[in-house]
């Protein structure tokens, strides 16, 4: 029998605290919510919903620190994320134990969450040539044009539950570097490791007002929505949010980049690399116990892989579903046990509507946290688009597969769902990728890849129903968004230059 493990415990941070003006404070609301570890119920703290007079303090503070902000060389800007990717890097397993308590992932996927946010503040740190302008001399005689990327002033950013490290490093180093300040609210359901990067951000220098946190729910994001001195709005989380904060911002003139929900699929061809293949889709759908925007969560098996599907589920039945901390777990819980029943219901739906259920992981006993929000690995077959389990998000442990006969049907399928967010494709043939990349209608595209999430130095790109704004998170495309571009065109005379005559038409020879 495996000894049960005592999952590590938060040990600074049992409150979620506020942070207004360079102070962490608690906050006077009435209204607070628990922090609960999904596997075993126990209550790990609790956090605030934000009172209106506290989020209207953390915008104020955050509008007068941008006056001299916004005029901080850009060097210092850098030595600031210099500093805090040490610290972050230094603090990694402890901040991964608090993320796995909290959120439920194992303690190898929280680290992993943290290392990807890691990379966006080391990419931060190159902010010198990140945001560079332009310059042409002579565009006309004695004329010269050049841009400047000048930041916008106070932005805000509203993240999701399911990576409380990695998406607020994607928001606010990119915000602040460019010489923005920021109010950042936090999942409630799992503040707690996003409150110990702040604190880290603190450490590193970040002055006061810079950077500021609140807390809360629809009424904390409604505010930062219509808020006048709110600039910029980015978005990570569910369509219904998404659609509702970039239509609200929108509407009281604020840049949204919202990024939403998703429902990825993967083409699987007859000349992929089966072993290989297979393992990849078994990690990538049910890794995070499949809580990730960009999880598999459809399989296209095309042509003779349909002999495939035994061994695929053969593999699935190998994963060990236990707490986040226990070693050698491969799925943990579910966030809360409302989104374990939403999970349940949809494979319900799912047998009702006439899949085929080759593996059922409703029933899955985790021994010695039997209270825990679990559902163990669960595979659908012969799954059409007319059923929920495939129109629907379904944000867990389930894979659904489909059947087709060649690519290009593959494709017509992928392209005629509303979502479009990553797609991957399992083949050994270099024609038959780049006819998929060239006709796929999806942001992130994978080729023998299932996750395709791309490195800082590019961007974030989901498309169609995954995406509202034109520019994503992180890499160049982020500091367009945190920036104003402005051009100016300059002409100087000398001191004993003839004037031209009066001329009243637009001549710049």
């Amino acid at each position: 029998m495996n000894a049960i493990h005592q999952p590590p415990q938060p040990t600074e941070l049992t409150t979620a605290k506020l942070l207004i003006n360079g102070e962490f404070t608690e906050s006077k609301t009435s209204h607070w919510q628990e922090i609960i570890n999904p596997a075993t119920q126990q209550v790990l703290g609790k956090v605030p919903f934000a009172t209106a007079d506290e989020v209207n303090a953390a915008i104020a503070a955050a509008q007068q620190a941008f006056k001299s902000w916004r005029h901080t060389p850009i060097q210092a800007r850098m030595r600031m994320m210099l500093k805090l990717q040490e610290l972050i890097r230094s603090n990694l397993k402890r901040i991964a134990q608090v993320l796995s308590a909290e959120q439920g992932k194992t303690l190898a996927d929280a680290e992993g969450d943290i290392q990807r946010g890691l990379e966006v503040v080391e990419h931060a740190c190159s902010i010198g040539t990140l945001q560079m302008g332009e310059y042409i001399q002579g565009v006309a005689q004695g004329i010269d044009t050049y841009s400047i990327h000048q930041p916008l002033g106070v932005c805000a950013g509203i993240t999701p539950f399911n990576f409380p490290a990695m998406i607020p490093l994607w928001m606010f180093p990119m915000a602040i570097v460019c010489g923005n300040t920021f109010v950042l609210k936090p999942s409630e359901q799992d503040p707690l490791s996003t409150m110990m990067l702040v604190e880290l951000a603190m450490q590193a220098g970040v002055p006061a007002g810079v950077l500021n946190v609140v807390h809360g729910g629809k009424e904390v994001v409604d505010l930062l929505c219509t808020h006048q001195d709110i600039k910029a709005i980015s978005f990570v989380g569910s369509t219904a949010v998404g659609t509702h904060v970039y239509n609200l911002a929108g509407q009281h003139g604020k840049r949204v980049q919202s990024m939403m929900g998703a429902k990825n699929h993967v083409v699987v061809m007859p000349d992929a690399h089966k072993e290989q293949t297979l393992n990849a889709l078994v990690g990538a759908a049910f890794g995070a116990a499949g809580q990730r925007c960009m999880a598999l969560s459809v399989a296209v098996m095309v042509g003779e892989t349909k002999h495939w599907v035994n061994d695929l589920v053969d593999k699935a039945k190998t994963l060990q579903v236990n707490a986040g901390h226990e070693p050698n777990t491969d799925v943990g819980p579910l966030i809360s046990q409302r989104a374990k029943a939403r999970v349940m219901e949809l494979i319900h739906s799912g047998v009702e509507q006439g899949a085929e259920l080759l593996l059922d992981g409703r029933n899955v006993e985790v021994k010695g946290y039997e209270q825990g929000n679990f559902v163990g690995p669960t595979i659908f077959n012969h799954v059409d688009t007319q059923m929920r389990i495939y129109n629907e998000e379904i944000f867990g442990p389930v894979l659904v597969i489909m059947h087709v006969d060649t690519l290009e049907q593959a494709i017509q399928l992928i392209n005629a769902n509303p979502l479009g967010n990553g797609v991957g494709l399992f083949t050994q043939s270099g024609s038959t990728a780049r006819t998929f990349q060239n006709n796929i209608d999806v942001g992130q595209v994978g080729i023998n890849i299932p996750i395709p999430v791309p490195v800082p130095f590019f961007s974030f790109t989901g498309s169609r129903g995954s995406k509202l704004g034109d520019l994503g998170p992180y890499g160049k495309q982020a500091v367009q968004f945190y920036t104003q571009t402005k051009t100016i065109t300059s002409r100087w005379f000398e001191d004993d230059q003839e004037a031209s005559a009066v001329n009243t038409t637009i001549d710049l020879r």
